[in-house]
């Protein structure tokens, strides 16, 4: 029971003499609650002490301090694009025929003026033979006219009327040979020709598409720049595309015309560009990342963690000289792969990047690893 009572004073904090005469009295009198609520107020006393000593040996929170560093600071013009054929041409029926030949495969590629399809023609042939005919029977006879006349036995006006007939046989036989090349579909410039839709035997109508012949040694880019940043703009300049597609494959061409009319609702001015299409990756219709760098600065630059803000207002925590840390004000800039440019330091600033929020203005702090390394604010 003594032995039990010992190391109950002794966890209460009190000394042994002191509880055993206030046990003796509980005994005497039968006063236990008061002796309980002595014991509980001591205890109490003793941990408020505890909690104040460890309180006073607290250490300053650890934080890290990197220099505020010179980097270089790309400023940019950022849009979508969309990628357009260099040229392209959806080629259809002039008349009413029945698809008579269709030379073309699909995706195949064709050079410029190849046939690629052609429409039934059997009557034209037939008005050409007689076309031709009759200009090789006008022609005999206007130089047996031309005979005459120089012997004096037909006049001027009917060699000047033989002369019409050649002309005008000449001409129906031109006329036909035109209706005819109407029905030979050929290819306008070299290109690729899209999926084959339609067949041998069908019949079109005026207006009937039959082959997309698409020209993609280049590719036009088309994109909408704001108002406001078409200063910065000039042809001739070089700007860098990427497409979903092939993300790791950057495209760099350059401004041929910028839209001299701006649209009245978006406030944007059409830029078209020009980039080479090696191996034709790019189609018609992608949407492309487009950016134009129009301006390079060196600037000091600091961790995007290491910046607090307030409202409008800006802030880094400077490890100072005494190994406190002061709040300043910055002005922010561009940001590029984590930085952030900041005026309002000096090149030789340390600015708190981890453990900002443990900081308070004029709190001394310890830096990872045990050093300190001081610096003007």
């Amino acid at each position: 029971m003594a032995a039990s009572n010992s190391l109950r004073a002794r966890a209460y904090g009190a000394d042994l003499p002191r509880f055993r005469v206030g046990l003796a009295w509980a005994r005497r009198t039968g006063r236990w609650a008061n002796l309980v609520l002595a014991i509980l107020t001591l205890s109490l006393a003793t941990a408020c002490t505890r909690h104040s000593d460890g309180a006073k040996k607290r250490q300053p929170p650890l934080v890290d301090a990197v220099p505020a560093t010179p980097h270089v600071f790309h400023e940019q013009i950022e849009a979508i694009g969309t990628a357009r054929a260099n040229e392209q041409v959806t080629l259809a029926a002039n008349v009413t025929e029945r698809v008579d030949r269709l030379l073309f495969d699909d995706g195949m590629v064709v050079r410029r003026g190849q046939l690629l399809a052609v429409l039934s023609h059997s009557e034209e042939d037939a008005a050409l033979a007689g076309a031709v005919a009759s200009e090789v029977q006008a022609r005999a006879q206007l130089r047996r006219v031309e005979r005459l006349n120089e012997l004096g036995f037909v006049t001027r006006s009917q060699l000047d009327q033989q002369t019409a007939t050649v002309g005008k046989a000449r001409a129906d036989a031109s006329s036909i040979r035109a209706r005819i090349d109407d029905r030979m579909i050929r290819a306008p410039f070299s290109g690729s020709v899209s999926l084959r839709t339609i067949s041998e035997g069908s019949i079109v109508t005026s207006g009937t598409p039959i082959v997309t012949v698409s020209d993609l040694s280049r590719i036009k880019l088309d994109f909408t720049v704001p108002e406001t940043k078409l200063k910065a703009l000039r042809v001739g300049q070089t700007i860098t595309a990427v497409s979903a597609a092939f993300p790791d494959a950057p495209i760099t061409g350059t401004i041929s015309v910028i839209d001299p009319v701006i649209d009245l609702q978006s406030r944007a001015a059409m830029v078209r560009a020009l980039l080479p299409n090696p191996g034709g990756k790019i189609k018609p219709g992608m949407l492309l990342t487009v950016q134009i760098e129009t301006a390079r600065r060196t600037a000091l630059a600091v961790p995007e963690i290491a910046i607090t803000s307030e409202g409008a207002n800006r802030y880094v925590f400077v490890v100072g000289s005494k190994g406190k840390a002061k709040r300043t004000a910055v002005q922010t800039g561009l940001r590029d792969n984590g930085l952030v440019e900041v005026s309002g330091l000096t090149g030789t600033a340390r600015v708190i990047s981890e453990g900002v929020v443990k900081v308070t203005d004029g709190m001394k702090v310890g830096l990872v690893g045990g050093k300190r390394k001081p610096s003007a604010s």
